[in-house]
């Protein structure tokens, strides 16, 4: 594989999603050759285990879960990850593994050996070269405070215990993965946060 592979990752309401958005645009201006991808999702097969997954209809157990998640992913490696990798492009994904850890190996209480073996198959070798974090409380987040409301999402509308949970996740996968690890803290300034993970992904050699 001559590309590198990046992924973003962060709680609800932190700002990854207007972060994404000014990557990209940085990207482009660069000359990078880049391609943007989410999960789950990123494939016709991911995107409608996503539907699935998001559905708050639906009363799905913690190991069900973490399997369809899984399935999305092996789904979102072979047929768009790694050929992408595979033309030298740069991978930007919106969330991988340390979510599948964070949500169901801390959130949902299933602990992080049973994640990463229900992960192994899928995952392979197929792990990132750079993941940047954006370290922000969900409990204290901008969404949070802005008092913005997300609906009909089975796992943004979990309680506060169970986002709680997660991000102490992320704060523990970090001191697990530090080679490719990097916390970013957010500012209420987006320019200056974007400035910071563009910082990080040049350190880290991706760019």
């Amino acid at each position: 594989m001559n590309g590198k592979f990046v992924t973003l990752e962060g709680c609800e309401g932190v700002g990854k999603s207007t972060q994404l958005k000014y990557l990209k645009e940085y990207l482009e201006r660069e000359g990078v050759p880049a391609v943007f991808t989410r999960e789950p999702g990123g494939t016709p097969l991911a995107e409608r285990i996503r539907a699935v997954l998001l559905d708050d209809s639906l009363n799905i157990s913690p190991e069900a879960e973490a399997e369809l998640f899984a399935t999305a992913r092996r789904d979102h490696i072979d047929n768009f990850i790694l050929p992408a990798l595979n033309e030298g492009k740069l991978v930007v994904c919106d969330r991988y593994l340390d979510s599948s850890l964070a949500y169901q190996g801390f959130g949902r209480g299933l602990g992080l050996e049973t994640v990463l073996r229900i992960n192994a198959y899928a995952v392979g070798k197929c792990m990132p070269d750079l993941t940047v974090f954006i370290d922000m409380d969900p409990l204290k987040s901008f969404r949070k405070m802005s008092g913005k409301k997300i609906e009909h999402d089975r796992i943004e509308t979990e309680n506060a215990e169970f986002h709680a949970a997660c991000y102490r996740g992320f704060k523990e996968i970090e001191k697990l993965y530090p080679e490719r690890f990097r916390s970013v803290v957010p500012e209420q300034d987006k320019s200056s946060t974007h400035g910071k993970i563009i910082e990080a992904l040049k350190k880290g050699g991706v760019l």
